[in-house]
C-alpha cells in the first residue's frame, strides 16, 4: 500500500516581511554605520569611485545624531544586521537627513514606510547623480527646489534640495 502525504508550508520571505521600527540608540552606531557603509557602496560606488569609505567619519556623524535631541533616528531589523535606517530634524519644516535600505530590500516597500514616520518632513538634500533615490522620491511627489551644495564628503558631489 502506497500512502501519498502532502504538506504546505507556508514562509513568509525576508524581503516581504513588515519592518517593525525602534528609535535607535547609542548602542546602534556601530550597525548604522556598517547599514550606511554597505548601501553606499551599491548605490552610490558610481559617485565615489575607489575613494576610501569614510567609516569614522560615519560612525562619527551617528554618534552626534543619536546624541542630538532635535534628531530622531530610527531603525528596523535586526540589531546585529539592520535593514533601515532613518534621521530626521523637528521643526518647521522638518528634515530628513538620512534613509537607508539594505539593497537586498529595495522594491519592499520599506523606503516608502520609513519616509512615512518622518512626520513633519518636508526638506531634503539628495546627491544630484543617485537617480535611484531620486526617482524615488520623484515618485512620492517630492520635488527639486532648485537649490544645490556640495555634499560633505571627498569628491563633494553636487546635492540638490526636494521639497514636498
Amino acid at each position: 500500500m502506497t500512502v501519498t502525504v502532502t504538506m504546505t508550508v507556508t514562509m513568509t520571505p525576508p524581503t516581504t516581511r513588515e519592518s517593525v521600527f525602534r528609535p535607535a540608540t547609542g548602542e546602534d552606531a556601530d550597525a548604522l554605520t556598517d547599514l550606511e557603509r554597505d548601501t553606499d557602496l551599491v548605490a552610490l560606488g558610481h559617485v565615489f569611485g575607489g575613494l576610501p569609505y569614510p567609516n569614522d567619519e560615519v560612525r562619527a556623524r551617528w554618534t552626534a545624531l543619536l546624541a542630538d535631541d532635535t534628531v530622531h533616528v530610527e531603525v528596523a531589523g535586526p540589531p546585529d544586521r539592520l535593514e533601515v535606517y532613518l534621521a530626521w530634524d523637528d521643526g518647521s519644516p522638518g528634515r530628513l537627513r538620512h534613509l537607508g535600505v539594505r539593497p537586498e530590500c529595495w522594491g519592499t516597500g520599506r523606503a516608502r514606510r520609513a519616509v512615512e514616520r518622518a512626520v513633519g518632513v518636508r526638506r531634503l538634500w539628495v546627491l544630484r547623480d543617485n537617480a535611484r533615490a531620486r526617482g524615488f522620491y520623484e515618485h512620492l511627489g517630492w520635488r527639486p527646489t532648485g537649490l544645490e551644495q556640495e555634499a560633505e564628503w571627498p569628491p563633494y558631489p553636487t546635492e540638490v534640495e526636494y521639497a514636498r
